[in-house]
């Protein structure tokens, strides 16, 4: 097979977040009884806004083995899926107590708490269904090794395990190896999970996977450096959420522990890393590349 012409990063932004919208939008079709309120809410929180980055991650990954874009975009979505349900969660006043997310009013604002936690519940739901269906990839094997991935990104070793660091960090003093060790829970799972996954569907072996892992572990890592300048240099408007929260409650973060200067060299060091991961890749892994560099010159 051949590969597809290659996309501009903005184009393929578009494209994914397009695709994302048009899939949670056929799957989450509101229905004329009571639970219309809960696909509401479940709309407001999947629909519009945000990076995709995790979605993009799969499908340039995938793009790389020839993988049809129907599968890595469906992939891509179920991760989308799980990082929404996370964030609805984390908005809600038990978790970061937040009022504002992707510019718009967060689940429990926009609606209810009650609300909002059942449609964190159906959206971390919606992406292991969307992974188990066979319109995500003929193979059942290839399947299964899809969900156990996202769910091992997901839980107590990933993405909630990382949360759960996080409110302790509010009442520690956490020193940097423990604040790596929680981002690369809390946000770098679900990264790293992304690319996985799309290695997976195009049937590469694990021990295959190092240098695949490798980039995605830098550029995981990068990103949350990033936030954390963001935190305190960036525009609320841009970001579209509410700023310095961290620093406020006394969370130990990467510049408060490195110094601003020192951060934004770690971060640039890790992108420059991540994009050596690829070196045994042709222009087949240029998007990958270039959402490395994306990562590092984001505003939001």
């Amino acid at each position: 097979m051949t590969q597809p012409p290659a996309l501009s990063l903005n184009d393929a932004i578009e494209q994914v977040a397009g695709d994302v919208d048009r899939l949670f939008d056929s799957l989450l079709t509101i229905p004329d009884d009571a639970r219309e309120r809960l696909f509401e809410a479940m709309r407001h929180a999947a629909i519009g806004g945000g990076k995709r980055l995790r979605p993009l991650l799969v499908v340039a990954t995938a793009n790389i083995f020839n993988v049809a874009r129907s599968y890595a975009v469906r992939a891509g979505t179920a991760v989308e899926s799980m990082h929404v349900y996370s964030l609805v969660h984390d908005d809600l006043p038990c978790m970061d107590d937040d009022d504002l997310r992707r510019g718009k009013p967060t689940v429990h604002k926009a609606f209810d708490e009650a609300t909002a936690v059942l449609a964190g519940d159906s959206l971390h739901a919606l992406a292991f269904e969307i992974l188990a269906d066979p319109a995500t990839h003929p193979d059942p094997f290839t399947r299964s090794e899809l969900m156990a991935t996202l769910a091992k990104a997901s839980g107590s070793d990933g993405m909630a395990g990382g949360q759960m660091m996080d409110l302790e960090a509010e009442k520690s003093s956490f020193d940097l190896p423990t604040v790596t060790r929680l981002q690369a829970l809390k946000t770098g799972a679900l990264i790293a999970a992304s690319v996985e996954m799309g290695a997976i569907l195009g049937h590469v072996p694990p021990e295959g996977r190092t240098h695949l892992r490798g980039y995605a572990r830098d550029i995981g890592l990068a990103f949350q450096i990033v936030d954390d300048i963001m935190d305190v240099e960036g525009d609320e408007l841009l970001a579209g959420k509410a700023l310095h929260k961290d620093a406020d409650a006394g969370k130990a973060t990467f510049v408060s522990l490195m110094g601003l200067d020192r951060a934004k060299q770690q971060a640039e060091m890790l992108v420059n890393q991540s994009v050596s991961h690829l070196a045994g890749y042709g222009q087949e892994a240029d998007l990958l590349r270039a959402i490395a560099r994306y990562v590092l010159e984001r505003d939001r």
